[in-house]
């Protein structure tokens, strides 16, 4: 039985989808609206609607206005493909390229920008805006299975190619107002200055995304609760987060699967107990988790980080502008608990910054309590290399362990301003910086430990 509540923006008589989805959509929304005004029809009235998108190329010319709850957007597929390869590769090999852009149900914006490029304000530039005032919330919105591609980005007044800059004052989806059980799910965002952008988000859900080559790919602002960030693929630009969140509680973000090479690979502001566990980080800085702004009682657990060089030609030189005495982890905040990560530091001793350094992994620079107990350092110093191919480089970089110079490094670093901290297992005597008096330290074994306790043992015992 076909119902009145599924639209095909194909099909739509309002306005040419490939010209300007966005007016169709609009057009639709109007439509869900006029026909479902009533509160209470049948212990029901509103249900909402499914809007879909057939694979194919929909230019966004008009911005998406959002203001019903029980409204599904979704395509045939995420249509993911690395355009940055793509802007990358000399001009005269595009011919022999199978394809040039992403696919599969792809929305192309196409919203007019201001000034040198860029929108007049953030908001203005997102394909998908979502607002709604009064009570409720705006409730089960979702995102489902298509692609949204900024398409280019512009000059930022360096000298990198302006395809190379993240910036386009572009954003895929913006959620202003407060909002419940929002779903983002299956996507594809690339090439936008912003993916998603979420302000005051209560069980939000953002599952199984491919969201890269952004200039940031997710950031939740204002507030929120019991959300989750999961089981995505994610790789933000160097000037932005590839996950950001601002003073959320019970946030869980898990089983990501996070690239370079964003600024930082999770950055939370003011986060409480919340979690990040099992997650595969990679990042050319460091920086990569950052717990800032009192972020207490959190859980950072069984995370796989992975630090080492940028390989590929065009962004060599390329930075966040944090020093390797950062730490990979940085944490402000009290009460946290930093249990079984394994941290790979492989970088040449020669970048090392500034020049000499013992680079730090985990620092303690503000609070009290946290707990450090049972992480893995594994520090090389390797002489790096670069390539024009940015598949092959990165894949050469993450599949050689061979013999390689040990590195030392400071495994973990206590600042003056944080105190009364356990450190249990976390590096050697010579790898824990701490003033004794103020915390408590139970360091790594060193290789020979036990012989030689056991010879200090046998020397002290007595002779019958």
């Amino acid at each position: 039985m076909s119902s009145n509540n599924y639209y095909d923006v194909t099909t739509w008589p309002v306005g040419n989808p490939s010209e300007d989805v966005g007016e169709v959509i609009n057009s639709i929304i109007a439509d869900i609206k006029d026909r479902q005004a009533a509160t209470d029809v049948n212990n029901g009235g509103k249900p909402g609607a499914v809007i879909y998108l057939p694979p194919g190329d929909y230019h966004l010319r008009t911005q998406v206005v959002i203001d019903i709850s029980f409204l599904r957007i979704q395509g045939s597929g995420h249509g993911f493909t690395s355009s940055s390869i793509r802007f990358n590769v000399p001009e005269d090999e595009w011919p022999d390229l199978h394809e040039l852009w992403p696919g599969g149900s792809r929305i192309i914006v196409d919203l007019p920008l201001g000034v040198d490029g860029e929108a007049s304000d953030e908001a203005k530039g997102a394909a998908f805006y979502i607002e709604r005032s009064g009570s409720p919330r705006i409730s089960s919105v979702e995102f489902s299975n298509f692609c949204i591609d900024g398409l280019h980005f512009t000059p930022d007044g360096s000298e990198l190619p302006p395809e190379n800059t993240y910036v386009n004052g572009k954003t895929g989806i913006y959620v202003a107002s407060a909002n419940d059980s929002f779903r983002v799910t299956g996507m594809g965002f690339i090439y936008l200055e912003n993916a998603l952008t979420i302000h005051n988000a209560d069980a939000l859900s953002i599952h199984d995304n491919f969201i890269a080559e952004c200039g940031s790919c997710i950031e939740l602002r204002g507030w929120g609760q019991a959300s989750k960030i999961t089981d995505n693929l994610i790789g933000a630009g160097f000037k932005g987060h590839s996950i950001y969140a601002r003073n959320h509680g019970g946030l869980l973000i898990t089983a990501n699967n996070i690239f370079p090479r964003g600024a930082s690979s999770i950055h939370l502001d003011g986060v409480t107990r919340s979690s990040v566990t099992n997650n595969r980080l990679h990042s050319f800085y460091p920086g990569m988790v950052v717990l800032a702004a009192n972020s207490s009682e959190n859980l950072v657990a069984t995370n796989h980080f992975l630090r080492d060089h940028e390989p590929w030609t065009p962004f060599l030189g390329v930075d966040n502008g944090l020093d390797d005495l950062y730490g990979l982890l940085c944490v402000s905040g009290n009460n946290n608990s930093v249990v079984g990560n394994h941290f790979s530091e492989v970088i040449d001793a020669q970048g090392i910054r500034p020049a000499g350094a013992t680079p730090v992994i985990i620092r303690l620079l503000e609070g009290a309590g946290n707990f450090v107990s049972n992480n893995h350092v594994v520090a090389m110093d390797v002489h790096s290399t670069s390539s024009d191919s940015c598949f092959s480089a990165q894949v050469d970089a993450l599949l050689t362990t061979g013999v390689s110079d040990g590195l030392a490094v400071t495994a973990v670093l206590v600042d003056p301003g944080s105190a009364r901290n356990t450190i249990l297992d976390s590096g050697t005597d010579a790898q824990v910086i701490a003033d004794r008096a103020v915390n408590a330290l139970r360091a790594t074994p060193t290789v020979g430990f036990r012989a030689a306790h056991a010879d200090s043992i046998a020397g002290s015992a007595p002779t019958s």
